[in-house]
């Protein structure tokens, strides 16, 4: 960082921010609605209970890890690279990178499906409108994040409390309207009516991706480590913006079940929030709601567009990425990865006249992307608590967390589904070329001979899913 901006350093309050404002972002607009098409009220409880048990682990092995290894500023990736070697660092870097550039995706086409209520131009926020209007913002959060990392933080913090006022007037207006009738119709979703153990596994599995997707952002804090006034606050931040989050979505999903049927919930057009609070307050609910996705998406680009620069930024100083990432301007912004990451965006952009399920797909691929960089956090919690000396205080409550952190992590993998695992491949597989970039750049051999075995497997499962593709096994959109 240079001397200019190295006495500018972030608190507890923006980075609080930055993680509710990058996990309460479009998702939780759609999530009842998302949720209702995979599950039962009684499967989207114990998906809620999973999901927050496993984040709140993850959560807790950030808190850990930034206790017992403050060095390592880069966060998700520098645990992975410290705990498995340099190949598996740079995968959790580029897998984040290229999470966060898909999650930008979603954003920009729900952003402009909200305009469309008011602006029929957007339509479904997928035309060329649209197409046209997003790169236009794109490249206006380019502008902004150029001025300074600190400067877009401060605004995220306004935008994050801004964003929290139209979720606080729908909970209202849920409670008023919340029917005990509704709420307990068809509570497991099975044939019999009763609880059968593999219906509502499989309704449970169901909800993962998308438990996934709205829980994005928790490592928020983490990933501004480095910038960061104090340490012990990036962990404060982190614990603070996962109960803040947790809260919303259950409010959001268990209220909405008992206003509207889950077929009803289903049906609801994007974003469905809007349509849920129309239908019990009139017109005005939807554009309030429709005000909220705007602002709150808008915030969410921001952040993610912050994370996707700040991490190979991090990544390209420590030597895991091409050295020309870690070019900062005279405001202390990673410039160059920030136009990498937004030419890429745009590029992606255009997806938007190429499917018309582009918001799905986009976020269904982030969630997968991101899988591979949380297990790698996960199991370097497992991995240094086990190194631990038996008298270290604490070590038993770590090893718990490392388990349970790592069992989610391998779980999330499991429940994403083979499809959008192989399609991941299509990431991981040229993100070996860069690494041979890196690896050069740096003048040290390409792979141990673990790590040429993991390369193989990727390669592999690259080479399967692009046969897939061809024979229409697998199909985008």
């Amino acid at each position: 960082m240079s001397e200019q901006t190295q006495e500018k350093k972030l608190g507890i309050i923006p980075l609080s921010a930055l993680v509710v404002g990058a996990i309460v972002g479009g998702g939780v607009f759609n999530l009842m609605s998302d949720m209702a098409r995979e599950a039962s009220l009684g499967a989207i409880i114990i998906g809620w209970l999973i999901a927050g048990l496993g984040m709140a682990m993850l959560a807790f092995s950030f808190q850990n890890l930034i206790e017992k290894r403050p060095d390592l500023d880069a966060g998700i990736y520098s645990y992975a690279k410290e705990g498995f070697g340099n190949y598996m660092g740079f995968n959790a870097a580029w897998g984040y990178w290229l999470s966060a550039l898909l999650g930008n995706v979603a954003y920009a086409t729900l952003v402009f499906s909200s305009l469309g209520y008011f602006f029929k131009l957007f339509g479904n926020g997928q035309n060329l409108a649209s197409v046209v209007a997003a790169s236009i913002l794109l490249w206006l959060v380019h502008y902004l994040i150029l001025q300074g990392v600190e400067s877009a933080t401060f605004i995220n913090t306004i935008i994050t409390a801004a964003k929290l006022i139209p979720l606080a007037i729908f909970f209202v207006a849920m409670i008023v309207a919340f029917k005990l009738g509704i709420f307990t119709t068809d509570f497991w979703g099975t044939l019999s009516g009763n609880f059968e153990l593999g219906e509502v596994m499989s309704q449970v599995k169901g909800t993962m991706l998308i438990t996934v997707w709205v829980f994005i952002g928790i490592e928020g804090a983490v990933v501004f480590s480095g910038r960061a006034a104090k340490k012990s606050d990036v962990g404060k931040a982190t614990i603070l913006g996962l109960v803040t989050v947790i809260a919303i979505y259950l409010l959001t999903t268990i209220l909405s079940l008992g206003v509207m049927t889950r077929p009803e919930l289903a049906d609801l057009k994007q974003p469905a929030m809007a349509y849920l609070l129309e239908s019990v307050v009139g017109k005005w609910g939807a554009i309030l709601i429709n005000i909220g996705v705007v602002i709150s998406v808008l915030g969410a680009w921001l952040s993610w567009t912050m994370f996707a620069a700040e991490l190979p930024y991090q990544a390209a100083k420590s030597g895991a990425f091409p050295k020309r990432f870690a070019k900062e301007n005279r405001n202390g912004a990673p410039v160059n990865s920030l136009i990498f990451t937004n030419v890429l965006i745009q590029v992606f952009i255009f997806s938007f006249l190429i499917s018309d399920r582009a918001y799905n797909f986009a976020f269904s691929l982030a969630s997968s992307a991101i899988l591979i960089p949380y297990a790698f956090t996960a199991f370097y919690q497992l991995k240094i608590s086990i190194q631990e000396k038996a008298d270290t205080p604490h070590r038993t409550r770590n090893l718990i967390i490392g388990v349970l952190a790592s069992l989610y992590g391998v779980w999330l993998i499991y429940a994403g589904g083979i499809q959008f695992f192989l399609l991941t491949m299509l990431l991981y597989g040229p993100g070996i070329i860069i690494y041979a970039w890196v690896q050069k750049e740096n003048k040290k051999k390409l792979f141990s001979k673990g790590e040429w075995i993991c390369a193989g497997v990727v390669i592999l499962l690259f080479i399967v899913c692009v046969i897939q593709l061809i024979n229409g096994s697998i199909k985008i959109g």
